[in-house]
């Protein structure tokens, strides 16, 4: 495509780098932008080779009101080749941890990102992704979400332009040979779209302490070192402890109010972290669970192993231990035999309220995945500013992680697992200045 009019950069974006599953990167970024300085008013392709924007298309309507909207969009080929079927789970992860990277950034501009409520189809007709002629004989892409990205109103999220004219440039095709294909994968993905939760209120257990609402940006780390250094850990040491205090910090930012991810995703929490606790100091080795909600607390008691202890294991943060007891092979077990799960500090189990946010609506589900991706970046972050690190586990077995927490139906399933360890260092991996 050719490059768009005016300042063609996209600073902003170097702030926003997100882990993804297998490093494969299958989330597109789409830009629309209304009185922007230094770009003409139109949609814009995001082109993460280069760092630019590439013109895509100018609007039809026309409009007094500044506005800028980030679009996303997922091309499930990027995971499939390697991953087959799991890769509709594993895209709607990595769309949950670019939402949680979207929302640090914004909180360094003082922007307040709010999701526009829009089903599928106009979303896709927003970014130019139903446009079939010029997908013929390409992978399709699959419009997730657009967000505003500064909305200084509550309720007032403003809606992009939804008519475009003088289209340029195509889309490429990534595999002219496929090998295998899953059609299953566009019929989940079909099966699944629908509009973004709304708001609500966010229950006030945990937001409220001190820890989850603790000022940002005084420990004398800049931010954007800290997000643009982030990697996802290849291996753990397997004998570092955690600090405690650290240990406190991980767990409130995934409380509501606890991170500027909260600000921007505020439906009711329905996805809980259970923890395999290995090293960290002050903490004995065990099982532990943190219900981000009061009826979580509730409701998983009744759903889980009766003979778990839920005894309170900290005096601030909704933690409760369920029971003590080495962990190490049990996490490794359940992480499809994975080392890094056993290596490190803890390794978190996502356990999402299930059958019937889904029964009441099918995008749920793939809501479900990116609130779970989105704990797992608020995880990462968290532990990076500390001098340690996170990775996400993408294959692991649910029936065993189900058979440990003793639920016996669909109401609660395990969506993602995540570990927090000290990291060593692969000499075979070399670091590059980013957009050298």
């Amino acid at each position: 495509m050719p490059s768009p009019p005016g300042n063609n950069t996209a600073p902003a974006a170097g702030h926003c780098a997100h882990p993804s599953s297998g490093n494969l990167h299958p989330t597109e970024t789409w830009v629309i932008a209304y009185w922007v300085d230094g770009l003409a008013d139109g949609l814009y392709h995001y082109q993460s080779r280069e760092h630019r924007l590439e013109w895509r298309a100018s609007s039809l309507t026309a409009s007094e009101t500044p506005g800028l909207w980030l679009g996303f969009s997922s091309i499930h080929w990027r995971e499939a080749w390697k991953y087959g079927e799991r890769a509709l789970r594993y895209c709607q992860l990595d769309m949950g941890h670019v939402l949680a990277a979207l929302a640090y950034a914004s909180a360094l501009f003082g922007w307040q990102p709010r999701l526009v409520n829009l089903d599928h189809d106009t979303a896709s007709h927003c970014l130019g992704l139903d446009r079939a002629e010029e997908f013929a004989g390409v992978e399709p892409e699959e419009a997730e979400v657009i967000v505003a990205m500064h909305v200084p109103e509550p309720g007032a999220v403003p809606v992009p332009p939804r008519e475009w004219d003088e289209w340029s440039g195509l889309p490429s095709k990534l595999d002219p040979n496929p090998l295998y294909a899953w059609p299953v994968i566009a019929e989940a993905a079909e099966a699944t779209r629908g509009e973004p939760p709304l708001a609500s209120s966010p229950p006030v257990r945990g937001s409220s302490t001190g820890l989850a609402s603790r000022p940002r940006g005084n420990d004398g780390i800049a931010a954007t070192a800290v997000i643009l250094k982030r990697r996802s850990a290849q291996a753990f040491d397997g004998v570092s402890t955690l600090p405690l205090a650290c240990f406190r910090r991980l767990l409130a930012s995934v409380l509501p109010g606890g991170s500027p991810v909260w600000d921007m995703w505020t439906a009711t929490p329905r996805v809980h972290p259970v923890l395999f606790v290995h090293r960290v100091e002050g903490v004995a080795p065990g099982l532990y669970i943190l219900p981000r909600s009061e009826a979580g607390v509730a409701d998983l008691g009744a759903a889980m192993r009766g003979e778990f202890e839920w005894a309170p294991a900290d005096s601030d943060l909704p933690l409760y231990r369920l029971i003590a007891a080495n962990a190490q092979r049990s996490a490794r077990t359940v992480s499809c035999h994975q080392d890094i799960a056993a290596h490190g500090a803890f390794t978190v189990m996502f356990v999402a309220e299930f059958a019937a946010p889904i029964a009441e609506n099918p995008a749920a589900w793939r809501h479900l995945h990116w609130e779970a991706g989105m704990l797992g970046h608020c995880l990462t972050l968290e532990a990076e500013a500390a001098g340690w690190r996170g990775t996400g586990i993408g294959c692991f077995f649910d029936d065993a992680d189900h058979d440990i927490l003793g639920l016996q139906d669909e109401r609660y399933q395990v969506i993602y697992h995540y570990a927090i360890g000290m990291p060593l260092d692969d000499t075979r991996i070399t670091t590059l200045p980013a957009y050298d």
